[in-house]
């Protein structure tokens, strides 16, 4: 069976995504309530009470709110950094079965290896994840690689390595710098957080990421974590077309606010 993915949700109102394989089906990231995750499995022909685990990039509410009403899904296990799990843990009611890993680290949960990396991003111990099923030169269930990369002010060195030898990138495309500054709503230092180098990506500084990996093997790349206010598909789309162009091997979709996103299937 190959590795099937979909985006539950993304923005700042929730953010998690599936993972299935023929060994585990995981959530990367709880954003939303327990119940509103279970609409959301519902939707897609899955629910909580199937799911193995959930990995964590960090513990800011729209990734990790959802943990509180896992409390009826004791099965769950939960993967995180040690920064992340002392403070998801101190706001919860219940003693959640943690599995601590090293931010930098590799590892295997069932079928599934993962590789976790630092980001740069205003929480305790901010990551990423590589998620690889199969085996190199396996025709029945070839290795595929997906990244996940959210919430991170600016991509250094090694995040751009990390994505270079993915089929699927997953990453953040957060805001456009003329609609953040024309915001009203928004206080100074409010926008000085989300455009600093540990605050949100935008749509250019996605665009600068994109064109320097530029990888052969990527097939779709996900644009996710769109503001609502301050940022839309016309502007992401805008800021990608010379990105698009060149990969033009490569599928692109942006995913806004309410959205979930169809199966793919990394076979």
């Amino acid at each position: 069976m190959a590795m099937r993915f979909t985006i539950l949700g993304s923005g700042s109102s929730g953010n998690s995504a599936l993972l299935v394989t023929e060994g585990a089906r995981v959530l990367v990231d709880a954003g939303f309530s327990a119940r509103r995750l279970g609409q959301l499995l519902d939707e897609v022909g899955e629910s909580l009470a199937r799911i193995d685990a959930v990995f964590l990039t960090h513990e800011h509410g729209d990734h990790a709110d959802g943990l509180e009403g896992l409390k009826r899904f004791p099965h769950i296990r939960v993967f995180a950094n040690e920064g992340t799990r002392r403070v998801v843990q101190a706001g919860l009611t219940w003693r959640v079965d943690w599995n601590v890993f090293e931010t930098g680290s590799r590892f295997r949960f069932r079928d599934l290896e993962v590789d976790t990396f630092a980001v740069p991003h205003d929480a305790q111990d901010p990551v990423g994840f590589r998620f690889s099923h199969g085996h190199e030169g396996d025709l029945v269930a070839p290795r595929r690689t997906l990244a996940w990369l959210t919430d991170l002010g600016h991509a250094p060195l090694n995040i751009r390595h990390c994505l270079r030898d993915c089929d699927v990138v997953v990453v953040e495309s957060n805001h456009c710098p003329r609609l953040l500054q024309a915001d009203t709503r928004r206080p100074w230092a409010t926008k000085q957080r989300i455009s600093g180098r540990h605050g949100h990506l935008s749509n250019e500084a996605v665009r600068e990421l994109l064109a320097d990996v530029a990888s052969p093997r990527w097939r779709h790349v996900f644009l996710t974590h769109l503001s609502r206010d301050c940022n839309s598909r016309a502007a992401v789309e805008e800021a990608l077309g010379d990105v698009r162009a060149r990969l033009a091997g490569c599928r692109f979709s942006v995913v806004e606010q309410g959205q979930t996103t169809p199966w793919l299937e990394l076979a």
